[in-house]
């Protein structure tokens, strides 16, 4: 063993560069190691299970090396399994030794029988394997390769990231080391903080991926690197060389069975991850029946991105997806229109799947629902896919909810306003409304007149009488922010004459009383039918915003700490629902209780807090106008500006 050519070596690898954020795996190798004879590193390619095993095995010998045999598979010759195996049982019969297999996936299909012949004829040998591969062997123990931590997504992508919050991700520190040490005048700072986290992220957090990117930091920083990644992944990824570049992935497509090139293929459609059951949904149809689809998923799991948070759900590896997509626009036999219908199908029954959940009150499924599958329907709403401008408007319109009541306006605005530019006239009444209803809730009022004219025309056209109510209510929303009170009741009362008892989209009848309820708590309390509160009604969202049109009532008859209660408790569905523009309105009438209690520091945090969370064509809160009178403009500004750099929750205690 160790002659020229061979892949066998008796030294363990030097370690060229230190081992960032993997302590608690290089533990529990080493634990496994003492008490099993097969354990298996498991993940996909480039994810850190060589760097593991090395310094695992350095750890357990000291350094010397002595009692171990490193047999590195990456560059076997695809006909070179046999050979190996063979040359390994000669010349470790009689020993006691640990047999690193590092890339076991190179020796294909019979991996796992390799092994285990290996382990009956060597009863002194233990392996610790590295492959991309379940060996399925009896007794193997699995320790599955996570990639490293990541820094959390901003809900503000444009606002600036503290470089000690970013810091604390492990993606980050193995990016911002390697960086320095190609470029010693790197750092990370307030400036490229954001785009850094962006960049590990998009990189799915990949060790190999990051020290490559990080290697081009002299030549171009993160931000250069995000636009080159999203640009031409391939390209950027698969241009570097070794494992960092992406080899071991494509190997592994070469060595896969045909049917899991296929689905590698298929999967590429998938912009975010997966299970069997939407996997079989999308890729199981032709040569790839469903059962099939679902059963190569599980072989292929481990080379893959668990999700975290969410059992059985995977990713592709952004390099295996970049080649897989490419070699499905190249396949002959017309896969790819196939695959991207019946994935654009899959979504749109998704989001109508989350829109009836809205709708019977489960309102905190529909939204987690909503938001695991964003990626997919993000890609079911470009106008270009293959159900055009109409079906992008029609899963647009199923997710109103998401973009009204749980925080991503500007996102559905934009997904609308792309797909109605495209769309040929005449435009439907329902995409119309759900537009004119976001520019008008939203603060701008003015904006949404030329929609409402057109979608009143295209509902009378198409026979939408829940179209015409909603019309009316987006009349009501407009007039409110004109501050007219009145009429806005006016319109409300209205939209309840014309909406149907069960819509079949859009928001219920409770969310239009509870609009009515907040118009007239403002003018004519005595004319409400009911005196509104958030225990009134299945429906979440619209229970918030009850229990908003209360603490106006206290308020109005004198009594803040109730209203302060009413509040209080209208925040936490927003706060659980992402419904920033009400937590907008909620706080802004808080900080006008606080006001009214000469605690005006206090208000002016508030406000700070949700500063981001309205337009900012929006009029200024009435509590900001009132706060301007009583306090020195610079003290108000300071104050506000704490609050901005404060998160909300954190204010919430000192009422």
């Amino acid at each position: 063993m160790g002659e020229p050519g061979s892949s066998v070596r008796q030294a363990v690898p030097a370690e060229l560069s230190s081992l960032v954020g993997r302590a608690a795996e290089v533990a529990r190798v080493r634990a496994l190691l003492a008490t099993e004879r097969l354990v298996t590193l498991t993940g996909p390619a480039g994810v850190g299970k060589t760097r593991i095993a090395v310094r695992a095995v350095r750890e357990l010998c000291g350094g010397r090396g002595a009692d171990v045999v490193w047999a590195g598979l990456s560059r076997l010759p695809d006909s070179g399994a046999a050979s190996v195996a063979a040359e390994l049982g000669a010349g470790l019969a009689g020993r006691e030794v640990l047999l690193v297999l590092d890339g076991c996936e190179q020796l294909g299909e019979r991996a796992g029988e390799h092994v285990g012949e290996l382990l009956a004829r060597l009863p002194g040998v233990r392996i610790l394997a590295t492959s991309q591969r379940i060996l399925g062997v009896a007794g193997e123990a699995l320790l599955a390769v996570a990639p490293l931590p990541l820094p959390t997504a901003p809900q503000d992508p444009a606002a600036p990231r503290p470089v000690s919050e970013v810091a604390l991700s492990a993606a980050v520190r193995l990016y911002a080391q390697r960086a320095r040490g190609a470029d010693p005048r790197f750092a990370l700072t307030e400036h490229n903080a954001g785009a850094v986290a962006a960049l590990c992220r998009a990189l799915d957090g990949i060790p190999g991926a990051l020290e490559l990117a990080a290697a081009r930091a002299r030549s171009h920083g993160p931000a250069e690197a995000l636009r080159r990644l999203d640009a031409d992944p391939l390209g950027f990824l698969a241009g570097g060389a070794g494992r960092a570049g992406g080899a071991d992935a494509l190997r592994l497509w070469r060595l896969a069975a045909p049917g899991e090139r296929l689905l590698w293929q298929r999967l590429s459609v998938f912009a975010g991850s997966f299970d069997e059951t939407s996997v079989a949904e999308v890729c199981g149809f032709g040569a790839l029946p469903p059962p099939d689809a679902a059963r190569t998923l599980r072989r292929l799991a481990p080379a893959l991105l668990a999700e975290p948070g969410y059992a059985g759900r995977y990713r592709l590896p952004l390099i295996v997806r970049a080649y897989a997509a490419r070699r499905l626009a190249r396949d002959p036999h017309g896969d790819a229109a196939t695959v991207r219908r019946r994935h654009h199908e899959h979504c749109r029954i998704t989001a109508e799947r989350a829109a009836q959940l809205w709708r019977s009150g489960a309102q905190l499924e529909a939204r987690a629902l909503a938001l695991r599958e964003l990626p997919e329907l993000r890609r079911a709403m470009d106008p270009d896919s293959p159900a055009g401008p109409a079906g992008a408007l029609e899963i647009a319109v199923s997710l109103w909810f998401l973009w009204s009541a749980c925080g991503l306006v500007e996102e559905g605005r934009g997904h609308l306003e792309h797909a109605l530019a495209r769309h040929p006239a005449p435009r439907p009444a329902r995409a119309l409304w759900l537009a004119a209803w976001l520019v008008a809730s939203f603060g701008e009022p003015q904006a949404s007149d030329p929609l409402l004219v057109e979608a009143w025309t295209a509902a009378v056209q198409e026979g939408e009488d829940a179209v015409l109510a909603y019309l009316a209510h987006v009349r009501g929303t407009a007039a409110l922010w004109r501050d007219r009170p009145a009429e806005a009741a006016g319109e409300f009362r209205e939209a309840l004459d014309l909406l149907p008892e069960e819509p079949e989209f859009g928001p219920g009848r409770q969310a239009l009383e509870a609009a009515r309820a907040m118009a007239l708590a403002h003018t004519d309390p005595s004319a409400l039918p009911f005196r509104p509160g958030p225990a009134d009604g299945p429906d979440l969202w619209a229970r918030s915003w009850n229990g908003y049109a209360q603490a106006l009532l206290q308020r109005r008859e004198g009594r803040p700490a109730l209203a302060r209660t009413w509040l209080l408790r209208s925040l936490e569905t927003q706060f659980a629902l992402g419904d920033r523009l009400g937590q907008a309105l909620s706080v802004e009438l808080l900080a006008q209780l606080e006001a009214d209690l000469g605690r005006h520091e206090l208000a002016a945090r508030l406000l700070g807090a949700v500063s981001g969370h309205r337009p900012a064509v929006a009029c200024a809160p009435r509590a900001e106008r009132l706060l301007l009178l009583r306090m020195d403009p610079e003290a108000f500004r300071a104050a506000h500006a704490e609050g901005a750099r404060t998160p909300l929750r954190e204010l919430l205690p000192e009422l």
